[in-house]
């Protein structure tokens, strides 16, 4: 895939952004290895400490030959947002190394280079009632009572897009749309930067998808399922994880493993396709990297 990207500067931070299962971490790699650099995440779900094997972040072995950060630095139980995203990665956009920022999570990179709107801490008794709409009603019970301002700004078929914007509406009793339209200058220009983002075939990225679950089960998400099993909830921040809850209900004896594999594989490539949509709308001006070659 490198030789895709014959003019890489040697000192701008580096973007890579793309859907699940499209090689974004081994593109990162691979840059770092040639031509320098630490490896910062960006994606939502990999903050997570207690699933390595099927939130994807990268190996022990791979960790070990490449610097990288903030994968796997906040505990399961622990929400963590965009805002905080941005003041972890604060410090390490000076560090000594060239930054590259991987990651699939299209909010992060667009805070990072458009701004992030100020919005205050959401008091946990909000969070637990939008927590308790959700598992009785879904993310529609939450959405009917957001303004259209509201909903044409945001991803509408993502449900903590949803909840989230639900959650500042109660807890600031202005809509987040509002808040955004006040958003301070962000912490890179994208026009100091190298942002590459990975276009991918439908067909192609689907083979990989299944054939990424086949190779999660092979190295150990059910044991990694068995390990998290005490202290599961689906009310979890890393309960999001796109599997968790099917092998959870596998290891109790609710599904079989065909059926974890075929729920977790679609739910995947609905992902995927979120993750294209969003990239397609906000990420215009990024170089295009057309897969497969």
């Amino acid at each position: 895939m490198l030789e895709k990207l014959a003019n890489i500067d040697s000192d701008q931070p580096i973007l890579i952004a793309g859907p699940t299962a499209s090689g974004k971490s081994t593109l990162a790699l691979e840059i770092a290895d040639k031509h320098g650099g630490t490896i910062i995440n960006a994606d939502a779900l990999q903050v997570f400490a207690d699933w390595r094997v099927l939130t994807a972040r990268p190996s022990l072995q791979e960790e070990a030959q490449i610097p990288h950060h903030l994968y796997g630095h906040i505990p399961g139980d622990m929400a963590y947002s965009v805002g905080q995203w941005l003041r972890d990665i604060t410090p390490l956009l000076t560090g000594p190394d060239r930054p590259i920022i991987v990651g699939g999570t299209g909010l992060y990179f667009t805070a990072l280079t458009e701004g992030l709107a100020d919005i205050p801490d959401i008091p946990p008794e909000i969070r637990a009632r939008a927590d308790q709409r959700m598992v009785k009603g879904g993310p529609a019970s939450l959405l009917a009572e957001l303004d259209a301002e509201t909903t044409a700004r945001i991803d509408t078929q993502n449900p903590v897009r949803v909840q989230r914007a639900w959650e500042v509406l109660k807890a600031t009793g202005r809509n987040i749309a509002a808040w955004q339209n006040e958003t301070p200058a962000p912490l890179l220009s994208l026009a100091d930067t190298q942002p590459i983002l990975l276009s991918v075939d439908k067909d192609w990225l689907n083979q990989r998808i299944a054939l990424r679950f086949d190779a999660m089960l092979a190295g150990g998400a059910l044991e990694e399922a068995r390990t998290n099993r005490a202290n599961w909830s689906p009310n979890l921040p890393s309960a999001k994880a796109i599997g968790a809850g099917e092998l959870m209900a596998h290891l109790d004896g609710d599904m079989t493993l065909e059926q974890v594999r075929d729920s977790a594989t679609i739910a995947t490539r609905q992902y995927a396709k979120r993750q294209r949509s969003w990239f397609r709308a906000r990420m215009k001006d990024w170089k295009i990297v057309e897969l497969p070659d």
